[in-house]
């Protein structure tokens, strides 16, 4: 089976405003992204909702069109969402353990994230998202980080990696909607109302706050809060 997977990351810079950093990423079958994609269009059309779904933009205005957003996502079958968490950048120890270079924890996370969706028996195609310059450069890394680790010399399995731009990938967008609000949550962020029920919402799915790990068993909405080694 060939396997489509859309990735985003908040906050992920060495120095910005959030000391809570995350990576996410969704993936589902090949052949389900259009159906899906069109689906999605449907909801925001629905709601006129339209442009970019962005978990900045997220308001009380549109509270109905969230909502209906999460439970059309737990609806879905083989549509799966996995995220990363560091909960404090300024507990990182880069000279010890990352060559003092913030860029080679950030692909490490990458790695840890995507090796529990990678699998020998699928090929993989790979969704970055535009954020910087450097967009390009971090695409043939990650590339190599993961074909390495994974011994996919060949490429099977990573078919490719490539940057596309949010605003025409709608499961993209959703990726970025749902780690906004897991991020948002593990930030101990409040004061927005729609913010508050879109998480409130997640949590009423998944079973347990955004703030505790998953079991690796529950493909569906995996979190990983990430703890570094003292």
């Amino acid at each position: 089976m060939d396997i489509s997977i859309f990735c985003d990351e908040s906050c992920h810079l060495e120095h910005d405003e959030s000391p809570t950093m995350g990576l996410g990423a969704i993936w589902v079958s090949k052949s389900a992204v259009r159906q899906l994609s069109l689906e999605l269009r449907d909801i925001k059309r629905r709601h006129k909702a339209a442009g970019e779904l962005k978990w900045t933009k997220v308001s009380a205005s549109r509270s109905a069109f969230y909502a209906e957003l999460v439970d059309w996502f737990w609806r879905q079958d083989g549509l799966n969402f996995r995220c990363i968490i560091i909960p404090n950048k300024s507990q990182l120890d880069h000279q010890k353990y990352n060559q003092g270079n913030h860029d080679d924890f950030y692909y490490k996370m990458y790695f840890s994230m995507l090796n529990k969706i990678l699998s020998p028996d699928n090929g993989h195609d790979i969704y970055l998202d535009i954020k910087d310059t450097r967009s390009k450069f971090k695409v043939a890394h990650l590339k190599n980080v993961l074909c390495n680790n994974i011994y996919d010399f060949t490429g099977q399995m990573v078919s490719k990696i490539q940057h596309v731009r949010s605003h025409e990938i709608e499961l993209m967008q959703l990726c970025d909607f749902l780690l906004g609000a897991v991020v948002y949550e593990n930030r101990g962020l409040s004061g927005n109302s729609a913010k508050h029920l879109v998480s409130e919402k997640i949590k009423e799915h998944r079973g347990r706050e955004l703030t505790v790990s998953s079991p690796l068993s529950n493909q569906k909405f995996n979190v990983f809060v990430w703890q570094a080694r003292t």
